[in-house]
């Protein structure tokens, strides 16, 4: 490094000097920037929690007026209603109670049917040696069914009339859950209709849903027409448009979420009155989102957002697919033992692995 030489006279002779270290000057803060940035931040931070009322403040931030600080500013959060705060109180405290115990715990198959079940002697093929570990129970809402199995006889429950699209299915649906609940041994729910069938043996199903500890009910966001089309702002303020699902009908819960839904009156009456048939020129139909939403706004984390129970929609009609003769390549419930229990596996061209039921 070069280094510039000084000398200077004296009596000591001539002596080399070597410059002293330079010192910068410290750089002076811009105390002006920093106090116009708080001020700005406590400006907009007074706006954002008491926002302007009059057109002339909103031209201050800009000549769009209050919509700028709308698109801007995050949603303040809104003060829950009274009838929201007792419903999230008592879903806290079902949620949080553990389960009781049950010595025998049993699945409810609940049947929502409006008369007799053409797979009765199926389902017989599929209970039997099985007893003490299910419960049946029947909703025939146009005629008293005709039996051919022991296991139906006499479990008809009180029913009304049930109109396909309307709330009373819905309301079907949670008579059967409500009659289903008397008996503390039940520890899981699974909805089914006349044209269901099981797809594996007793053992299987009680297993899978037993040990799963969640509820399999259909959830998801539909954006189409027959999805979030249906929504109505009458809902509000409850019930947003971005919390709102849709869902397969046929279910399968454990006895908190059973508890959860006789419960719920907030929800339940917000679909009641505003998810129907030609409702606000839509046709909300209740039972395909009540439940979806319900759970997602509750207790989104406890269940698996897809159903057991395997319904064809591939035709794209109002109805699923109904199987015929020739969808079925083998019918293996005969009298096969297994583990002890007649296996009973019906097999369908198609791959139904993660299903129970079929409909």
């Amino acid at each position: 490094m070069k280094v510039a030489n000084e000398w200077r006279l004296g009596s000591m002779g001539d002596t080399k000097i070597l410059p002293g270290s330079r010192h910068r000057s410290p750089l002076k803060r811009p105390i002006w920037i920093i106090l116009m940035v708080s001020f700005v931040s406590l400006f907009l931070v007074c706006a954002y929690i008491y926002p302007p009322n009059s057109d002339v403040a909103c031209y201050v931030f800009s000549s769009r007026g209050c919509k700028v600080l709308t698109d801007w500013l995050p949603p303040p959060k809104r003060e829950l209603t009274d009838e929201e705060i007792i419903s999230r109180v008592v879903v806290r405290d079902i949620l949080d109670t553990p389960p009781v115990e049950s010595k025998n715990p049993k699945i409810a198959f609940m049947f929502l049917t409006p008369g007799s079940l053409p797979f009765e002697k199926l389902w017989d093929m599929f209970f039997r040696g099985n007893e003490g570990r299910f419960s049946v129970y029947i909703h025939a809402s146009k005629e008293k069914p005709v039996h051919v199995s022991p296991y139906f006889l006499n479990r008809e429950i009180h029913s009304s009339q049930v109109t396909w699209g309307a709330f009373s299915m819905f309301d079907a649906e949670r008579r059967l859950l409500a009659y289903a609940l008397k008996d503390p041994d039940n520890q899981h729910f699974v909805l089914l209709s006349d044209s269901c069938i099981p797809l594996h043996n007793f053992d299987y199903v009680y297993n899978y849903l037993m040990h799963a500890n969640m509820s399999f009910i259909d959830c998801f966001v539909d954006p189409g027409p027959h999805g979030n089309g249906r929504y109505s702002t009458r809902m509000l303020p409850e019930v947003e448009e971005k919390d709102f699902r849709k869902g397969a009908q046929w279910f399968t819960m454990r006895r908190q979420h059973a508890l959860l839904v006789m419960a719920d009156s907030l929800y339940y009456s917000r679909f009641r009155d505003y998810c129907r048939p030609s409702a606000d020129g839509k046709n909300c139909i209740a039972d395909e989102h009540y439940l979806p939403t319900f759970f997602n706004l509750v207790d989104p984390g406890g269940i698996a957002n897809w159903s057991v129970t395997r319904v064809d929609w591939s035709e794209r009609k109002w109805h699923p697919k109904s199987y015929r003769a020739q969808d079925v390549t083998e019918i293996a419930f005969s009298l096969n033992l297994w583990n002890g229990h007649m296996k009973l596996e019906v097999i369908f061209n198609g791959n139904f692995g993660q299903y129970s039921f079929s409909c």
